[in-house]
């Protein structure tokens, strides 16, 4: 059997390991636009305050795992599914090849959001979803740093991901505005009060936490960043991180069924029968999609054994509480955490 994954973060590496364990003769194939080996992609929000972050980050080198007779095409992108000769088309730089599958997982993860109002100004904000994100960001600021300059950073986004990098950037000795559009933070996965404790949390730490702002562009001039939004001002660097959004697009132009992830069922599988979605870009029966490591996990290892023994019971996602990692707080009425 040959089993094709697009995707080496930790659905798709964990299900080509478990697969690999269960059955050995199975030729399997990992496609991937990494480079730098597979990593913990939870730690981006933590690579400012530790030394060595680009290579402690590293869970296993690429070529550690293709010990175990699992290939890997790094730096590689797939541009199309052929589901009716199951092949998919792919584009390594100029090079373009494709490879065929009688099984193929989609475990692409996520991408950044960017608000529709900041799309034009693209140009002039970072963001964090990738080890590569990581290291420009790291350089950008050693750079200001080598001008005994600690930088000033303006967050769009007081979600989990802004909390976490903001609290990592103080912690580092940086200046950091931190703009949310909502009255509170982390309103999706906090109750009131435990807002409240971050609020405090953040605050003393040293962040400038400013609400209800509609940021509608970030400019660039003279080297400053500039924030367009109620109170504005302004930044060394400008970092959008209002979010993820799945990636559905090669699974939608194929033709497969998508919402706001690509829908499988309770299998793992999508409306086509050899064609399998894990991970944060997989959105289950009951419109939820499962984007932290434990479910993560447990989907890939499930679906390793669901291939070689199909008699097995649906997946049901685990009993969780994922924990933020914003320096200092723990959430005491957890809604989600």
């Amino acid at each position: 059997m040959k089993v094709v994954i697009i995707g080496s973060g930790f659905a798709g590496i964990t299900f080509a390991e478990k697969l690999h364990t269960l059955n050995p003769d199975v030729r399997i194939t990992v496609v991937t636009r990494e480079s730098d080996g597979f990593y913990s992609r939870p730690l981006l929000s933590h690579g400012f305050s530790k030394d060595g972050i680009e290579q402690s980050i590293i869970l296993k080198t690429f070529e550690t795992i293709r010990q175990k007779a699992i290939e890997i095409l790094t730096e590689t992108e797939a541009e199309a599914i052929d589901r009716h000769h199951k092949i998919v088309n792919l584009a390594a730089g100029s090079i373009k090849t494709s490879i065929d599958y009688d099984i193929l997982v989609l475990a692409q993860g996520s991408a950044a959001f960017i608000p529709p109002a900041l799309m034009a100004d693209r140009n002039n904000f970072y963001l964090l979803n990738s080890l590569a994100d990581l290291k420009e960001l790291r350089q950008i600021r050693q750079q200001l740093l080598s001008k005994n300059k600690p930088p000033h950073w303006a967050i769009i986004g007081g979600g989990l991901i802004g909390c976490e990098v903001a609290s990592d950037l103080v912690v580092s000795g940086d200046k950091v505005t931190l703009f949310h559009a909502m009255d509170r933070l982390m309103e999706r996965q906090l109750s009131n009060d435990d807002s409240a404790k971050l609020l405090k949390v953040l605050k003393d730490s040293g962040v400038n936490v400013l609400f209800n702002q509609s940021v509608t562009g970030i400019d660039k001039k003279g080297g400053e960043i500039l924030v367009n939004s109620n109170n504005g001002g302004k930044f060394d660097v400008g970092l959008v991180s209002c979010g993820f959004k799945p990636r559905t697009e090669l699974a939608a132009a194929a033709g497969l069924a998508v919402n706001r992830g690509i829908k499988v069922n309770s299998f793992m599988q999508t409306t086509d029968p050899a064609i399998f979605a894990i991970g944060d870009v997989a959105e289950l029966p009951n419109g939820k999609l499962y984007a932290f490591i434990l479910p993560i996990r447990g989907q890939a290892q499930w679906l390793a054994e669901y291939l070689v023994d199909e008699d097995i019971q649906p997946w049901i996602a685990p009993d969780f509480k994922p924990k933020s990692k914003v320096h200092g707080f723990v959430a005491d009425n957890p809604k989600f955490f």
